[in-house]
């Protein structure tokens, strides 16, 4: 499934933008405002040119003494940001995601141009129900084939909360 065709997918607020030549302490205000996790750092163009996250301030201004307060985001901002289009495999994007532990990517049209910024927990989300259902049908199939164990492993249990509740009330 494609990114784009998540019904989801067009609801999604657009992403908090900044200049690289903002000041760190301007993005965080606008962050806290609204809520976000992140601002990707764009050109005139609306073409990625980084992002700064919660973490990157933590461990870049806060843990390293910078002072937000003149410090413009290109200097803590991560530059090799991967983009996703929108007619990209979802399922592939979250593989990639969770191997290469990154959590948010940013999402560009045909002409590059930042649309949209989905996070690992939309792409879970969106994949849940199948998810889901795999489980279930994994579980049917074990269940139904190793049906003597697991009657085994039942009564093995029921047999152990008898005796131990006959030693309970005994004493």
């Amino acid at each position: 499934m494609k990114i784009k065709e998540r019904s989801e997918y067009a609801s999604k607020p657009k992403p908090m933008t900044a200049a690289p030549e903002d000041m760190i302490i301007d993005a965080v205000n606008r962050m806290s405002e609204k809520n976000y996790g992140a601002v990707v750092i764009v050109d005139g163009a609306q073409q990625v040119l980084g992002m700064v996250t919660e973490r990157d301030i933590m461990k870049r201004v806060v843990n390293a003494g910078v002072n937000p307060d003149t410090t413009p985001l290109r200097e803590i901002m991560t530059s090799d940001v991967r983009v996703a289009r929108e007619d990209d495999n979802l399922l592939e994007w979250l593989r990639m995601m969770s191997n290469e532990r990154f959590r948010r990517l940013p999402v560009v049209d045909e002409d590059g141009k930042l649309v949209s910024i989905m996070t690992q927990g939309d792409f879970v989300s969106y994949t849940w129900p199948d998810l889901m259902n795999q489980a279930m049908t994994f579980a049917r199939s074990t269940v139904s084939t190793n049906y003597p164990i697991f009657l085994i492993l039942g009564a093995g249990f029921l047999y152990t909360i008898i005796i131990a509740a006959a030693v309970v009330a005994a004493f």
